[in-house]
């Protein structure tokens, strides 16, 4: 009987892993802030390991309104996005170490094709296709990151 009950707890939280559970579910808030200095808040999900990155928002079916996921670097990267097995029409904001915003893409669901800003960025952005445009954001303005945010898990 104890075998049979560790057996099913290392199940239960392989799969609660395998899904998404554990210390990937991190959040944090961030300001996106316009040339009137006029700030739009967003409750993001921090993809910071390279197995969070690689995961992104794959297979989801929705992402809140003021929602999105942020992917954090330990320093700046060239890496390109796809939209492999994710469901949800993105726009993703390349953002530099000091917050600007670099460039912003409209990716499209289940797409493979790769997405990278004309130059190294440190931080992406991931909300819903059209966000930036419903608030009148784009290239220049800047993403206020908390300082607890900045830099990937060590070791990814």
């Amino acid at each position: 009987m104890l075998r049979s009950l560790a057996f099913v707890t290392a199940l239960a939280i392989s799969l609660g892993l395998a899904c998404g559970g554990g210390d990937g579910d991190e959040t944090a808030t961030i300001v996106v802030i316009g040339g009137e200095d006029e700030g739009v808040e967003l409750r993001v999900e921090l993809a910071r390991t390279a197995g969070e990155r690689s995961r992104g928002l794959m297979f989801r079916e929705e992402l809140a309104e003021d929602g999105g996921m942020l992917f954090v670097y330990v320093e700046d990267t060239e890496a390109g996005f796809w939209m492999k097995d994710t469901l949800i029409p993105l726009s993703i904001a390349f953002i530099a170490a000091d917050g600007t915003i670099l460039d912003v893409q409209d990716m499209e669901p289940l797409s493979e094709d790769t997405h990278r800003p004309p130059q190294p960025y440190r931080y992406g952005l991931e909300v819903n296709q059209g966000w930036f445009q419903e608030h009148g954001l784009g290239r220049g303005d800047r993403v206020e990151i908390p300082d607890s945010v900045s830099g990937a898990t060590a070791g990814e």
